[in-house]
């Protein structure tokens, strides 16, 4: 593992609550937390942690945003059953007498739903 990585690993273990999205705050947190004498190290650090938590909460948020466009479908899946209760047999035409059974099973328990209507 890269040593920018482990050290910032290191410091998020023990220090998470201190860092937040913003370098110069996380910098500044460093600073309070460690001695580093290499600006140019102490710089990739903070760069690395802030990088880090943007993309933690940037994940978090596609999640969510998943988990809520799930909820939107299952309603509208629930909706839509709603309705489809409502009007539960529909006839396909005048000349045919088959009738078809509106429903949200998967196809085989459909077909077997039709071939018991029609005997």
């Amino acid at each position: 593992m890269d040593r920018i990585k482990r050290l910032s690993y290191q410091v998020l273990d023990e220090h998470k609550s201190k860092f937040g999205v913003d370098f110069a705050d996380n910098k500044k947190a460093l600073n309070q937390i460690s001695i580093i004498r290499s600006k140019g190290l102490k710089n990739e650090i903070a760069g690395y942690i802030t990088k880090f938590i943007k993309k933690e909460i940037r994940e978090e948020k596609t999640k969510q945003d998943r988990i809520e466009a799930s909820r939107s479908i299952s309603e509208t899946e629930q909706d839509i059953e709603i309705v489809d209760n409502s009007s539960e047999t529909l006839t396909s035409s005048e000349e045919d007498d088959s009738v078809i059974v509106m429903d949200n099973s998967s196809t085989s328990e459909v077909s077997e739903t039709v071939e018991k209507e029609t005997e």
